[in-house]
């Protein structure tokens, strides 16, 4: 049986954590107000009207910003794409801003598509700590948003979330293509700080992140969210796969009401090994309420069981950051429920091996 009191206590979770995964969680705010910072003094010398479309080109915890951002802003000033994969999409050309996301600098698929950028983009942007990406850049003088990853311990990718969005945020902004203030940076910076109190260890009775870890614990997620919290529960689902090493699928709403519903009923062996997670938002539109609410009455009738994760905050910036941010929590309380270190990737380790011992065709 797993000792469930473990994750109530430091000293406990030392003994399972030792790459500082909690560390980075922790340092969210810490993340964001650094990135904001390296990421305006940038100078990617970008003049409004000269960006047609974005592309941004990233692997897992590199391509999360992307995510977050594409639907947070879906009335961007240019249409923006996230490509996880090795090839640029064939509309890419002289007006497009590609914006190339390794946090290593070694990722295979990113190199491949910056090959490709530097022969069809005039508008190229890099973010990443080095690595051979950060070579490239300096080979062709691509500007850099250089991360520095003193505020991400476990230098695991998918915990500099922080640094990935915040960047991203930062170079859109330069670009025109978005309007950020450093005020609402700093609302956000301080929102989080303030509900880390309520999500850490030394946090019993009200912690949320707990709550949801424990109803996880031995189940497959299904994440259902719409609108601007989709790239948020994107995130939320990408760190419950790399810390908890646990099973999820993820669900957009309206989407999901066309067809997933009538999946329901079998197999019926899998109703006690599923949970469902939906995310509710006061900023969602009021149809979009509706099917939250309609869809948890449809999932409750055939017997699953589920939670409603309302966001709080006041605007749509902020709540996505919340959701990450309980995200990352209950990923990591249900990687101690488990019993792992959360931080080991031996999968995904084994596959990048196994793959640089076969060359690439083609």
């Amino acid at each position: 049986m797993t000792d469930k009191g473990l994750i109530d206590s430091r000293d406990k979770i030392k003994q399972l954590d030792k790459q500082g995964i909690l560390a980075s969680i922790e340092a969210l705010p810490a993340q964001i107000s650094d990135a904001w910072a390296t990421g305006s003094d940038l100078n990617i010398d970008i003049k409004p009207g000269q960006v047609e479309k974005v592309v941004l080109v990233g692997m897992g915890g590199s391509a999360l910003g992307g995510h977050v951002i594409k639907h947070l802003y879906p009335d961007l000033k240019a249409p923006f794409e996230v490509v996880s994969g090795y090839n640029l999409p064939g509309f890419v050309d002289k007006k497009s801003l590609v914006i190339l996301s390794s946090y290593s600098g070694s990722t295979e698929e990113v190199l491949t598509a910056a090959g490709q950028a530097k022969e069809r983009s005039e508008q190229v942007v890099v973010i990443t700590t080095g690595g051979r990406l950060g070579r490239m850049a300096r080979d062709n003088n691509w500007p850099v948003y250089l991360i520095d990853p003193v505020f991400n311990p476990s230098n695991q990718p998918r915990m500099a979330v922080g640094y990935a969005i915040t960047g991203l945020l930062a170079i859109f902004n330069q670009a025109g293509l978005i309007k950020i203030t450093d005020s609402q940076i700093s609302q956000v910076v301080g929102y989080l700080k303030s509900k880390n109190k309520d999500l850490e260890p030394e946090s019993v009775d009200t912690n949320i992140a707990k709550y949801l870890a424990y109803n996880a614990f031995r189940r497959i997620i299904a994440f259902v969210a719409a609108d601007h919290l989709v790239g948020a529960v994107h995130v939320f689902n990408n760190q419950v796969n790399e810390n908890a090493k646990n099973l999820t699928t993820q669900l957009v709403i309206p989407e999901m009401n066309h067809h997933f519903l009538e999946a329901l009923p079998y197999p019926k062996q899998l109703r006690d090994d599923v949970v469902f997670f939906l995310f509710d938002s006061d900023l969602y539109l009021p149809r979009i309420q509706q099917r939250v609410a309609l869809s948890q009455q449809v999932i409750e009738k055939s017997g699953f069981p589920n939670e409603i994760i309302k966001a709080e905050a006041d605007d749509k910036l902020m709540q996505a950051f919340e959701i990450i941010q309980i995200g990352a929590y209950t990923s990591f309380y249900l990687a101690m429920l488990n019993g792992i270190d959360p931080s080991p990737i031996p999968n995904v380790d084994f596959l990048k091996a196994e793959l640089k011992k076969q060359p690439a065709e083609g």
